[in-house]
């Protein structure tokens, strides 16, 4: 009986050490892998006139948005609204709680925003000391925010996989992205809110056709981090597969209404009636840990953490295509700016990445070069 005890107590003691230092082992076992050498921009492309810098020394910066008058919007995960053109206007949010991969999040501007000024962000912070998700809407009136209004609150936070993009459809209702916070199961049960794709509108109330008759719009999900509408306004999004010592199996994914993508019951390759497998995955021995997505010119473009690279999927010919590879490091936040750049942000603050002079940056590239 003594030594069947020692046994269990040595196994939790492993087990926890694992769980601990999972980001080291990670970073020593996993490395990024560049699916094919060949592929991708060569250095020399990567220092033409097509690719700049607009702004560094930013500290994990999570996304970015652009105001009517030219500057950028970006969210630190600190806690952090800047307001950056000339000069950089830094605005704290309150009551932010930036634990693990939570804090101050996804940023999105209402379709109407010339007009009406509201500005909508998704934030962790606490509530009666349990960490939350919730999604905040403001007016920015001359670099201060004004009007608070709450849109949805109490979504399941965690210190990982907490999701946290916002962005309005073609449909001009809102989806929010929110990760399983570590309850697998529950990304199951629609009356929970991790582990799904959310639409409301923008103020909050829930749209007739959803298919539940709640803000769920799709579910089954682990950790969706992008979300891009093709030219057909078809919704694609990027999810994180399974982590720890095991890694791998991240996710493309062309979601549907009301349908089950599958977490934690099937991932990967593998296949079940009722649940939609994803378009593309990396497989078991790739990691992505892909975030923001665009569509541009037949491809949904999407960020990798730990595959630190610019992945490009082509829709029509079905091939992904890595760019960038290792360049910059972890990438995070992706956006089509108005005169039809790429704004992409480095995330290599966030105790996981290599931080590079400069770091984080913000760098604005030419779609152009990829053709």
């Amino acid at each position: 009986m003594k030594k069947i005890l020692i046994i269990i107590l040595i196994i939790i003691i492993l087990a926890g050490s694992l769980y601990f230092l999972r980001v080291p082992i990670q970073k020593l076992f996993f490395q990024p892998i560049n699916p094919n050498d060949e592929l991708g921009l060569s250095k020399n492309q990567i220092k033409t006139p097509d690719i700049e810098v607009i702004v560094d020394n930013l500290t994990i910066p999570w996304e970015i948005a652009f105001w009517p008058t030219g500057e950028i919007l970006v969210t630190e995960r600190i806690g952090n609204l800047l307001k950056i053109g000339q000069a950089k206007k830094v605005i704290k949010i309150e009551g932010v709680t930036a634990v693990g991969e939570g804090g101050l999040q996804g940023l999105t501007l209402h379709p109407d925003f010339k007009n009406n000024n509201w500005l909508y962000l998704y934030l962790t912070t606490q509530n009666n000391s349990v960490l939350v998700n919730r999604v905040e809407r403001y007016k920015l009136v001359d670099n201060k925010l004004e009007d608070r209004t709450i849109i949805i609150d109490n979504i399941p936070a965690a210190q990982f996989h907490d999701g946290g993009r916002i962005a309005f459809g073609p449909d001009e209702k809102l989806y929010i992205t929110t990760g399983d916070a570590g309850q697998s199961d529950k990304a199951q049960d629609l009356k929970y809110l991790g582990g799904k794709i959310l639409r409301l509108n923008d103020n909050g109330s829930i749209p007739e056709d959803n298919p539940y008759g709640t803000a769920v719009y799709s579910y089954g999900h682990r950790n969706p981090q992008g979300l891009a509408w093709d030219n057909k306004n078809q919704l694609w999004a990027t999810e994180h597969g399974r982590s720890g010592v095991l890694s791998g199996y991240d996710e493309l994914n062309l979601i549907q209404k009301g349908s089950n993508y599958g977490w934690p019951i099937i991932q990967g390759p593998e296949t079940k009636a009722g649940m939609i497998a994803p378009i593309i995955q990396s497989g078991a021995n790739q990691t992505w840990a892909p975030a923001g997505a665009v569509y541009w010119d037949n491809s949904i473009f999407f960020t990798g953490l730990r595959g630190e690279a610019l992945y490009e999927f082509n829709i029509i010919t079905q091939k992904l295509t890595p760019h960038f590879f290792k360049e910059y490091g972890r990438l995070r936040a992706l956006v089509l700016s108005p005169d039809k750049f790429f704004y992409i942000s480095t995330s290599n603050k966030d105790d996981r990445g290599q931080i590079n002079e400069g770091d984080d940056k913000i760098i604005k590239i030419n779609p152009k070069i990829f053709r």
